[in-house]
């Protein structure tokens, strides 16, 4: 069918108004970010129908895409299809099979009680796709009505061991209870032992447990027990009101430690006989927790703590607090308390905060006697034999310095350029090229689970594309895997490229897996704010890989990845139109407005822009409490920076704009900016302002 016939048949009957507003009027949350990204969604398949004409002999599929994409909106949604017989073009699209299951999912959705036909149909449905990634979701949501429908022979029939959702492993447990098999119990019992909340699910099958008095004073205290070993105090204290209050007693001690851990140390230490009676893994838990957060009161605690519980005890309690005042940059107090810590009791995680404390402090031998305890695979990183160079360098052994420091070189990453820096060269990437072989990528773009990602890509359903992606790439002989990076990157799925390249290995094609899929919005805020343009794509390719519908699970959204509050705060700081939540999927306002927030941020601490950056990522208040109190080294302050995925986001984004600027200029970048220091901030802030 022609696009002009599908055009015509559709608005002949002039359906689509009703489709699109019985749509979204039934999309749940609607009106919230997600709800906007279907809107979204809809509103593109919409006005692609009116282009459908000119693309089509381009592309054979445009036709039947665009149709699919309404008529899957409206299943979805509950409403009725366009028309009555669907048409063939669409039962040969490749994602029909989509359509299908999404109108099975709304059947289940008011199925009557007992089997019905829809039942029949979806069973079909499965066996017709077994193993096949459309299969899982409808699977998942099957179990779950027969659940609901107490449907229990079917449940158990169809139920595989593999699913991990603990509401179907209850109902399927309930499904066992009711026909009498005689694994309920253990099965049961298993699902008790799980330490976090269950959903209501679960209920009727802890109650059963209880009934049959299966459920002992062991159980509960297992569960208790392992629920506070993760922390989750409250809750471990609600199943613990089932003990006795004897039984009850230590575990509540543990979860007040956990809750209110000065004070409760406190009342351990009134009493250092019950301190030593204390079991250590909850003293332990508390003063960790103590230490991390407050490392001021653990350490005015410390020696009555160590003198409660025995030297033997002490080291592990020493350990916990050097950790939290080497996070704190109480670098001084970190080191006395590492010395505590017996050789034998510090691993390579503790020795790498030893080291970072050391730098801090500038004790330069300490910081090589650190690095030299270390194992020969961590001292053998580039972080490390950077340090190593600095140390030695900070001695005078300027030859060793410089060993060290071409040996990094072509390492590729944030250590290598800071040692170009250091020995007055331009940092420079080592391109690794991955050979293309067109007709291998021509016929992986054919199979069938390529095609469906990639429609399923199209028609803007992103979570099924990327299942479809790997469900296909994992079927790939060995050789032919490569190759389906350049594919993805092809199809500008440049997210997808990355992680297969990663997946394979392959970490240094830079023209591949550093596109410019957004220049002209990237000219346009550097324009505006005064950045680098490198600097600001190696944001957003840190933040979202390229992804202009990158929602993360704190709502941060797009390809900069802003808090919709944040945005529309920097949109009137800067006389810039104020977005709703679906312009936030739009490249030209999210980069506009994120690289705007980066200049904010690079204002409002005096030009740093290695604080602006984590300040960009870990918020402006963490990287304000992070300054020093005297100057610093740049790369000593980001070093010592306490949270692990902050590091690392400044050191990654600052390889990527040289990676960025390299293929801009098609020479190595001068990075001799990074060796600045790191200074505290004036005594009065002026409030940031856009440049000019």
């Amino acid at each position: 069918m022609s696009s002009p016939s599908i055009l015509l048949w559709v608005t002949g009957y002039a359906v689509v108004p009703l489709i699109y507003a019985r749509a979204m009027s039934q999309v749940p949350g609607s009106r919230t970010a997600v709800g906007m990204r279907i809107h979204a969604r809809l509103a593109a398949g919409l006005l692609a129908l009116v282009a459908a004409s000119a693309a089509a002999d381009d592309d054979p599929l445009a036709s039947a895409r665009q149709l699919f994409v309404l008529a899957y909106a409206a299943a979805e949604a509950g409403a009725p299809l366009p028309l009555a017989v669907e048409p063939a073009a669409l039962r040969d699209y490749p994602l029909y099979p989509y359509l299908e299951r999404a109108r099975l999912t709304g059947a289940l959705r008011g199925a009557a009680q007992g089997w019905t036909s829809t039942d029949d149909d979806v069973r079909a449905f499965l066996d017709a796709h077994a193993g096949e990634p459309v299969a899982a979701d409808l699977r998942r949501t099957w179990l779950s009505s027969l659940g609901e429908r107490e449907q229990w022979q079917a449940l158990v029939e169809r139920f595989d061991a593999s699913i991990a959702d603990p509401a179907l492993r209850c109902q399927n447990v309930r499904a066992q209870i009711a026909l009498s098999i005689p694994s309920a119990a253990s099965a049961a019992t298993d699902l008790w032992l799980i330490p976090q909340r269950l959903p209501p699910e679960c209920e009727p099958v802890f109650e059963w447990l209880r009934s049959t008095e299966a459920l002992t004073d062991d159980l509960v205290e297992r569960r208790v027990r392992a629920l506070l070993e993760r922390d989750q105090a409250g809750f471990a204290r609600t199943v613990a009101s089932r003990l006795p209050s004897d039984r009850a007693a230590p575990l509540l001690q543990w979860a007040d430690l956990l809750e209110r851990p000065a004070p409760s140390i406190d009342i351990a230490l009134s009493d250092p006989a019950r301190a030593r009676r204390t079991e250590d893994r909850m003293l332990l838990a508390g003063w960790t927790k103590l230490a991390r957060n407050d490392p001021t009161a653990a350490r005015a605690r410390f020696e009555r703590l160590a003198a409660a519980v025995g030297p033997e005890r002490a080291a592990r309690y020493a350990l916990a607090l050097a950790f939290g005042l080497a996070w704190d940059r109480r670098a001084t107090e970190a080191l006395e308390a590492f010395a505590v810590v017996p050789a034998a009791n510090l691993d390579d995680y503790a020795l790498s905060w030893a080291a970072r404390a050391a730098l801090w402090t500038g004790d330069w031998p300490q910081v090589e006697r650190t690095i030299a305890a270390m194992s020969d695979a961590q001292r053998d990183q580039p972080r490390w034999r950077y340090w190593s160079a600095r140390a030695a360098a900070q001695r005078h052994d300027e030859q060793r310095a410089e060993t060290l420091y071409a040996s990094l070189l072509r390492t590729d990453n944030y250590y290598a350029a800071s040692a170009a820096a250091r020995l007055k060269r331009r940092a420079e990437p080592h391109p690794q090229r991955l050979a293309a072989d067109d007709a291998t990528i021509a016929s992986l773009a054919v199979r069938p689970g390529f095609v469906r990602a990639r429609e399923l890509s199209l028609c803007g359903l992103r979570g099924p594309a990327v299942t479809e992606w790997l469900n296909g790439f994992g079927a790939l002989a060995e050789t032919e895997r490569p190759q389906a990076v350049h594919l993805a990157s092809r199809w500008q799925w440049h997210d997808v490229s990355v992680a297969t390249a990663t997946r394979e290995g392959v970490f240094f094609d830079y023209p591949l897996l550093y596109p410019h899929p957004y220049d002209r919005e990237v000219h346009a805020a550097a324009k505006l704010t005064d950045l680098d343009a490198a600097l600001i794509y190696g944001v957003i390719r840190q933040e979202s890989l390229f992804r202009t519908d990158a929602v993360s699970t704190a709502g941060a959204v797009g390809l900069a990845q802003l808090i919709p509050e944040t945005a529309r705060r920097i949109a009137r700081a800067w006389s810039q139109p104020v977005p709703g939540a679906a312009e936030l999927f739009d490249p030209e306002v999210n980069i506009k407005l994120g690289s705007a927030h980066l200049r904010d941020l690079v204002n409002r601490f005096d030009k740093q822009t290695v604080v602006a950056l984590a300040g960009y990522n870990a918020g402006e208040n963490a990287a304000a409490r992070w300054l020093p109190a005297q100057p610093i080294d740049a790369d000593v302050w980001v070093e010592n920076i306490p949270y692990n995925e902050t590091r690392d986001y400044v050191q990654r984004v600052l390889w990527h704009s040289v990676v960025f600027g390299w293929l801009d200029s098609g020479r190595g970048e001068n990075v001799e900016s990074w060796l600045v220091q790191v200074t505290p901030l004036a005594a009065a802030q002026p409030a940031a302002e856009p440049p000019g």
